[in-house]
């Protein structure tokens, strides 16, 4: 369990003379939760992952990690916690399996228990076969692999990992999304990215953040149905030559409920037309009236489909909201 309880990080003075990161946040993540923090850059997300691993202070507030305050009992509560950040921090000239013993150390396991940490880190993220290489000499991919086998290595209940798949290539995506979905099954996981589909396909629980506050919390389904109701647009393709367009133009706009009628240029020929129609905000679907008032013209459809919203569009309308509601005044803000 993890929880925050109104944290705020500024540098400098308190706001207004300085700079506020994160502004009163307050979170619970139970147990066995994969949990995806999005946000623009400059959101908080990193600041906010520092804070719960410890690595910086908040200014105001408290945070719980398993029950333990990350400031009162910091070295028992980074016990818990593994951490991958963003930028990977290894030593080139360091052997993994080196590497490997020296965090098993720095996390006080014992020689049994340093040699299964290990050995289990080791096959989880798929390094047996470059455990006596030079960090140095591996790739990017394995660079990445050897970070998360050092956050893995004294097995903890916690997993926070920053952008896990920067700089990766689309097959080392997908080993490493498939490896963050194991590891969601037995522990607590936290997963900062701008990646959408990433947080999408692995994360049970999505956080948008984006001036350093909490904008929008829930699973990626519930968050896409909060806006199902929004009126999404409508395609619609039709057989008609360009002296019928206007007409069924007409005939869409006529429809009750439809707010506008767009002909798409690029995707129009000589003998169809594909029109994008928008319904207002309190229609959900017009497929049926569009389709009947298709068949009175006597016109064949050759398609006829409902844009379905996406994570992606739940985040650009969380940020666009935000955006309007400060105005456009910057808040200040860090990584």
């Amino acid at each position: 369990m993890i929880q925050l309880h109104r944290v705020s990080k500024w540098y400098g003075p308190p706001p207004p003379r300085g700079v506020a990161a994160v502004s009163d946040v307050s979170l619970s993540i139970p147990s066995k939760q994969c949990v995806g923090l999005l946000g623009p850059n400059g959101a908080g997300k990193t600041t906010t992952i520092r804070m719960i691993t410890g690595y910086h202070p908040p200014s105001a507030g408290s945070i719980r990690v398993h029950d333990l305050d990350t400031i009162d009992d910091s070295i028992e509560a980074r016990k818990l916690i593994g951490y991958l950040p963003e930028s990977t921090p290894l030593y080139p000239e360091m052997k993994v399996q080196d590497y490997l013993t020296y965090r098993a150390r720095l996390c006080g396991l014992g020689a049994k228990a340093r040699r299964e940490g290990i050995d289990r880190a080791l096959d989880r993220c798929w390094l047996k076969d470059v455990r006596t290489r030079r960090i140095s000499e591996l790739s990017k991919g394995y660079k990445q692999r050897v970070g998360l086998a050092g956050a893995l290595v004294h097995n903890p209940p916690v997993l926070v990992l920053d952008e896990p798949t920067s700089g990766l290539d689309p097959s080392q995506i997908l080993e490493t999304r498939s490896l963050i979905r194991e590891l969601a099954a037995d522990r607590t996981l936290i997963v900062s990215s701008h990646i959408l589909p990433e947080i999408e396909q692995t994360c049970d629980r999505v956080i948008i953040i984006a001036r350093g506050r909490v904008r929008a919390d829930g699973s990626p389904r519930e968050l896409v149905e909060q806006i199902h109701q929004c009126g999404f647009p409508h395609t619609v393709e039709v057989g008609v030559g360009p002296q019928g367009r206007e007409r069924v133009h007409r005939a869409l706009a006529a429809i009750h409920g439809v707010k506008s009628v767009q002909l798409e240029a690029q995707r129009t020929t000589e003998l169809w037309a594909t029109f994008t129609v928008l319904p207002k905000d309190d229609v959900a679907d017009l497929r049926e009236e569009i389709a009947r008032s298709v068949v009175v013209l006597g016109l064949v459809c050759r398609e006829l489909r409902r844009a379905q919203p996406t994570l992606e569009q739940v985040f650009l309308r969380v940020i666009e909201t935000d955006e309007r509601r400060q105005g456009n005044r910057p808040e200040g803000a860090a990584a």
